[in-house]
């Protein structure tokens, strides 16, 4: 029979092995080795919430500075209150011009502006739905694209540098009543053109191309001569793909003259009188 103490010193044992297992239970512990137990990070969560958040961020800065410069365009828009906005654009020019003076594939205008941006022009356009050339086009179709109501943007193929050049295509690629192409031997860097208004630049961030797009394109107040007419392809008549090529020489002396001497004005456009048609809301882009 065990001695009292024995006994007392078998309860004492167990009281010290409990408070152990107690300990290590509060301190998250082992009973082997009595170290704590390692948390686990939950590296897949956080590193899902960084891609998110980088995301988030690279999102805004592409997206917020263009809508800026939207709504900075947007107060260019015309109204009845501000019919041409581009009045309040610095460096635009105005020209009036009579409309609706065609010539044939052979003939060439002698243009008083480099770009033309009005006058006598040839009785196709040239295609104008958002197309960016690549090469530079004869100017007697793209003046009829701004009959039309379209935006021509031109550059200076030298002076210009690819990512300039991406910068204008941007804002023009796929967007109606619109189009680009290289101007040899332009006197600036970039020259935008609308029918009887032009604004040259040096740099395509410039915010005036925005300012300039937004008040003429399309203008329905009468800011070009033929409202309604279209900027498709003519198939048979002009291919977007293979277009008239540019002429960089002088014209001859059989040009035709900036006033339309010995053309008739195209009855079947705007009657023949050379104003402006009865303005009509602007199709969306």
């Amino acid at each position: 029979m065990p001695s009292g103490s024995e006994n007392r010193g078998a309860k004492s044992s167990a009281k010290s092995a409990k408070a152990i297992k107690a300990a290590n239970k509060k301190s998250g512990g082992s009973a082997r080795g009595g170290l704590p137990k390692q948390r686990n990070i939950p590296w897949l969560t956080i590193g899902a919430v960084v891609a998110v958040v980088a995301l988030v961020a690279l999102l805004a800065v592409n997206l917020v500075p263009k809508y800026q410069d939207k709504a900075e365009a947007d107060k260019f828009a015309p109204s009845e209150s501000n019919q041409d906005p581009s009045d309040g654009i610095d460096g635009v020019v105005k020209i009036e011009y009579p409309a609706a003076l065609h010539v044939s594939a052979d003939q060439r205008v002698a243009y008083d502006q480099a770009p033309p941006f009005g006058g006598p022009h040839d009785q196709t356009w040239a295609t104008c739905t958002g197309v960016v050339y690549p090469n530079a086009i004869r100017s007697e179709n793209a003046v009829h694209s701004l009959e039309h109501g379209a935006v021509w943007i031109t550059y200076n193929p030298d002076r210009v540098s690819d990512d300039q050049r991406q910068q204008l295509a941007d804002r023009v690629d796929g967007k109606s009543y619109m189009l680009m192409s290289p101007y040899p031997g332009l006197d600036s860097p970039i020259s935008l053109q609308s029918w009887g208004h032009q604004l040259k630049v040096d740099s395509a961030d410039d915010e005036r191309i925005n300012q300039f797009v937004a008040a003429l394109r399309l203008n329905r107040f009468g800011a070009y001569p033929e409202v309604g007419a279209s900027c498709s392809t003519i198939p048979g008549a002009f291919d977007p793909d293979n277009p008239p090529a540019f002429d960089p020489s002088e014209p001859g002396p059989d040009a035709v003259s900036m006033d339309g001497a010995g053309l008739t004005p195209d009855a079947s456009e705007i009657g023949g009188t050379g104003l402006p048609m009865a303005p009509e809301p602007a199709p969306a882009s």
